[in-house]
């Protein structure tokens, strides 16, 4: 019997390793001789520089950068140096995790930290950087990080402008004499799990700005200022990528990322499956176990659960679910790759006892699914 386990992290209770250990113990109840494969997964957000360093034995490296509205932060990010892969976090750097509530304002934050985080990459010889670009603060269309990396964006009196999107609506242009040549020997990859534009009804500001602190009034206002960026950026670089999916990725880091980087767009569960090598783990395997927090009808939209099914399909290995809880719509996975899809509860449970109980929760889970798979298996 070979199990693989390739869960994403239950968010504020437990990191995919966790998960995936809590998983196997469970299991190796029911199947103390079974082989089982733990492959923690993540699909561009939070995380996903741990589950990929948890798989691939890389290393946690540090930097003091700027966060999104300016203050010092220390960013975590991974390094693989057997082929010399950075893999960043940008929530790290400019996540919306870092700005309390009260605080967060789109119009001013920046990505200029994620920069810096790019720079570092740089600095230790990377000749790939993977950017994960969940759970930003920022809507500020890469502008930020773009200037770490040496892009002057001036005004009409030749002053650099000030961080944060709303600033661009002043920018006259752009100077890129001083952006950073190493630049173009570097594979970049962009790792989310969205797929907007830059701008319009389903660009960044739109869709993302209000969870970032933007009004209505404020939302429109940014949505016109990233056009102007876009525009200015067209006219620079000889092509305008603020229409291709992904541009409006964490804020618009997507199409900064493109624009000046030539980036390529990946769904992140599909840059972190490659990594960790989900494909081959999956070759011959009687069943694969994957899960997440919240799993849902917005599940479909490229999270992990989805990802690992879509791997796990292409070698009829059939796929549970083990999530936090089971949202509105979750049946629609059932036509795509999921075979059955479990919670972790089993009776009524606030949200923090759940977090707090989530090990043994998901042993107790995956023991009851190994029973019912054992009795349902001929021998």
């Amino acid at each position: 019997m070979k199990i693989v386990i390739a869960p994403d992290s239950f968010k504020d209770s437990l990191s995919a390793q966790g998960v995936a250990e809590a998983i196997a113990l469970g299991l190796a109840q029911v199947w103390p001789q079974a082989t089982l494969v733990k492959c923690p997964m993540a699909d561009g957000g939070e995380g996903t520089v741990e589950s990929i360093l948890d798989a691939c034995e890389g290393e946690l490296r540090r930097t003091r950068v700027r966060g999104p509205l300016g203050a010092a932060v220390e960013a975590a990010w991974g390094w693989l140096p057997h082929n010399h892969t950075a893999i960043i976090e940008m929530a790290e750097a400019s996540g919306l995790q870092l700005v309390p509530p009260g605080q967060r304002d789109a119009c001013i934050s920046s990505t200029f930290g994620t920069g810096e985080l790019i720079r570092a990459a740089l600095d230790a010889g990377a000749q790939r950087v993977i950017l994960a670009i969940g759970g930003s603060a920022t809507n500020d269309g890469g502008a930020g990080a773009m200037q770490a990396l040496g892009v002057k964006l001036l005004d009409a009196q030749g002053q650099s402008l000030v961080p944060g999107g709303l600033a661009l609506a002043q920018l006259a242009r752009l100077d890129l004499s001083e952006l950073d040549p190493r630049l173009a020997q570097v594979r970049f990859d962009i790792a989310a799990d969205v797929n907007n534009p830059l701008c319009g009804p389903h660009g960044a500001s739109a869709i993302f700005g209000p969870q970032k602190g933007a009004s209505p009034a404020q939302v429109q206002q940014l949505d016109q200022a990233l056009g102007h960026f876009a525009e200015l950026c067209a006219q620079a670089l000889g092509k305008d990528v603020r229409d291709e999916p992904g541009s409006g990725a964490a804020g618009g880091l997507g199409f900064a990322a493109k624009a000046f980087l030539g980036a390529r767009f990946q769904a992140g569960v599909e840059v972190v499956a490659e990594l960790v090598g989900l494909a081959d783990a999956v070759k011959g395997a009687d069943l694969v176990i994957t899960g997440e927090g919240r799993f849902d009808a917005q599940t479909l939209r490229g999270k992990t659960p989805f990802g690992v099914a879509r791997i796990a399909k292409q070698h009829g290995v059939p796929v549970i679910v083990i999530a936090g809880t089971l949202g509105e719509g979750y049946q629609a996975l059932y036509e795509n790759g999921i075979d059955a899809a479990f919670a972790v509860t089993s009776g009524p449970m606030t949200l923090e006892q759940a977090c707090a109980e989530a090990p043994r929760l998901l042993r107790e889970r995956a023991t009851d699914i190994a029973r019912v798979w054992r009795m349902a298996t001929p021998a």
